[in-house]
C-alpha cells in the first residue's frame, strides 16, 4: 500500500524552479538597481563634461594632449587626457578628480560641487600646458648641438691669442714664412697619420685572412685524421 503524503507536508517541499524563479526576479531587480545608478553617474559625468567646454575650447589647435570623453563601464569616468580621468565616489554624488602618475595614483580634487571640478580641470589643463612647454623649451636636437659646438669652437679659437709677427731668431723669417711652414709641416703629419692608419687597417686584414687560412688548414688535417682512426683512410 503507498504512503500518502498530507497535504500541509507537500506545501512545504523545496522547489527547484520556483527558487529559480525567485533568483530571476532579484537578479533583475539589482541589475535595475545598478542600471540606476550607472545611469545617474553617466549624467553627472556628462553635466561636468559640458561645464569644462568653454575650457577645453581655448586650448589651441595644435596641442591635441587633452583629449576629452566619457568611457561607460561599471565605474563610468570622464577622461581629461591620457593620464587624468574624473569618477564618481562611493555615495555616487561626489566627483573625484584622479592622475596616474610614476609613484601611483593620486588625488587631484574631490567635491560634490560642479563649479569646484570645473576650477579643478581648468587648473590641470593650465598646468599641463606649462609642463609642455617646459618640456618643449628643454629638448635639445642633435643640429642644435651641433651648431652649439661650433659656436663655442669659434668663440675659442678667437680667444687664443695670436703669436706678434716677429723675425725668427737665426732665420731670418718673418711671424708668416714660419706659419706656412708649420702649416706645411702639419699637412705632413696628418698625411703620415692617414697612411698610418690605412697601413694598420691593411695589416690588420691581411693577419685576419691568414688566420682563417691557418685555421682551415689545420682543420682540415684533424678532420682528416679523425676519419682515418675511425674508418681507416688513410691520411695524406
Amino acid at each position: 500500500m503507498d504512503e500518502v503524503t498530507p497535504d500541509h507536508l507537500r506545501n512545504d517541499q523545496p522547489s527547484l524552479a520556483s527558487a529559480m524563479r525567485r533568483a530571476r526576479i532579484e537578479e533583475a531587480e539589482r541589475s535595475n538597481a545598478l542600471a540606476e545608478v550607472r545611469g545617474a553617474e553617466l549624467a553627472r559625468l556628462e553635466m561636468l563634461h559640458y561645464a569644462i567646454r568653454p575650457v577645453l575650447a581655448q586650448v589651441p589647435e595644435h596641442i591635441d594632449l587633452f583629449d576629452t570623453g566619457i568611457v561607460p563601464g561599471d565605474r563610468p569616468r570622464l577622461f581629461i587626457d591620457m593620464i587624468g580621468f574624473i569618477e564618481m565616489g562611493g555615495d555616487r554624488r561626489t566627483y573625484r578628480f584622479l592622475q596616474d602618475t610614476r609613484h601611483g595614483r593620486v588625488m587631484v580634487a574631490e567635491s560634490d560641487r560642479l563649479d569646484t571640478m570645473a576650477e579643478a580641470v581648468a587648473a590641470y589643463v593650465a598646468r599641463r600646458l606649462v609642463e609642455r612647454e617646459k618640456a618643449l623649451a628643454a629638448d635639445t636636437t642633435v643640429e642644435d648641438a651641433a651648431r652649439r659646438y661650433l659656436a663655442e669652437a669659434a668663440e675659442h679659437a678667437e680667444s687664443v691669442p695670436q703669436a706678434p709677427f716677429a723675425e725668427a731668431a737665426g732665420t731670418g723669417r718673418s711671424q708668416p714664412e714660419q706659419s706656412g711652414a708649420t702649416g706645411a709641416l702639419s699637412g705632413a703629419g696628418r698625411l703620415l697619420i692617414a697612411v698610418t692608419v690605412h697601413a694598420i687597417e691593411y695589416l690588420g686584414v691581411v693577419a685576419l685572412l691568414t688566420l682563417l687560412i691557418a685555421g682551415g688548414f689545420v682543420g682540415y688535417h684533424v678532420i682528416r685524421s679523425l676519419l682515418a682512426a675511425r674508418y681507416g683512410f688513410p691520411p695524406e
